[in-house]
């Protein structure tokens, strides 16, 4: 419901651009209409005069410490001088090197097994709303409501691993490091389970979860961070060092997310890890912000 105060406000500030950001799932929602919500935006934007380029980006696959997959999404007024420049181009040209993602985060030159799609949106959003889906990859260019969208392959950047943004152990407190009890929760909470669960009006279920590893590996990227971080929760992550077991401490989940150590040093933990665990990655941010600032002085 958030999206249409969004066209409200496009209506009244009629921005040059705008740049947006969801969670992936996002292109492919609801589960029973592939592709519906994400036409909807389109069609919208299309309505109001612009055109839209999206790319889903990890965050790891270029270079940051967190595997944080997040789609980006920019629109742009067509009746700027920057839109004139991108419709001399064709849809390839855009998505795969002379966007505003592809000229920052580069991709392969082929879609990932051909995968492929052209499509024309409905001019009634009530009609996409009521009957509409389509297949949408995780890159695309909307205009004119024509969008052509590819499963693009990244070129992969060195990321930072997790165990190279934790700190000394020596200079954590001690209240991150974890007490036996609260061991054998996580490694419960972590291993594999089948649970016969029954709904409130009596339907009787099995809830089952697959085994993660133990600890978080330290020679990979963290896992996404959610704003349950540092709780006792099978999302949190879990470190090992030594003997010892602890949780990553606020300084760590800043780190993870590209801030500079104690950014959130005026909070109470609790809310710099929710905080933390509902930010962006800067340094995508950083990126993209480069583009968009070339774009408009160039």
């Amino acid at each position: 419901m958030l999206f249409w105060e969004i066209v409200r406000s496009v209506e009244a500030i009629n921005p040059q651009f705008l740049l947006l950001e969801n969670v992936d799932r996002l292109l492919k929602s609801p589960a029973k209409q592939r592709g519906r919500d994400f036409a909807i935006m389109l069609a919208a934007f299309n309505k109001l005069g612009y055109s839209v380029e999206w790319r889903v980006i990890n965050a790891a696959d270029y270079g940051q410490a967190q595997r944080r997959r997040r789609v980006f999404i920019f629109a742009y007024k067509n009746n700027t001088s920057f839109a004139s420049k991108f419709h001399s181009l064709s849809e390839d040209e855009i998505i795969y090197s002379k966007g505003i993602f592809a000229r920052e985060f580069k991709i392969e030159q082929i879609p990932y097994k051909n995968r492929y799609i052209t499509g024309t949106l409905p001019e009634d959003i009530v009609n996409i709303s009521d009957e509409y889906s389509t297949t949408i990859y995780n890159s695309g260019i909307m205009r004119d409501g024509i969008f052509t969208s590819i499963d693009t392959i990244p070129i992969y950047e060195q990321p930072i691993v997790l165990g190279d943004i934790l700190q000394d152990s020596n200079l954590i407190s001690d209240k991150y490091f974890l007490p036996e009890e609260k061991i054998k929760k996580f490694q419960e909470l972590r291993g594999a389970k089948k649970v016969s669960r029954t709904t409130a009006d009596g339907h009787t279920y099995t809830f089952s979860e697959g085994s993660m590893s133990e600890t978080d590996v330290l020679d990979k990227p963290g896992r996404t961070m959610l704003t349950s971080e540092g709780s006792v929760n099978r999302s949190t992550h879990l470190i090992k060092i030594d003997d010892s077991y602890r949780i990553l401490t606020p300084i760590e989940c800043e780190r993870l997310n590209g801030f500079p150590d104690n950014w959130t040093a005026d909070m109470a933990d609790r809310m710099r890890y929710f905080c933390m665990g509902n930010a962006l990655v800067t340094g995508i941010i950083e990126r993209i912000g480069r583009q968009l600032h070339q774009l408009i002085t160039e």
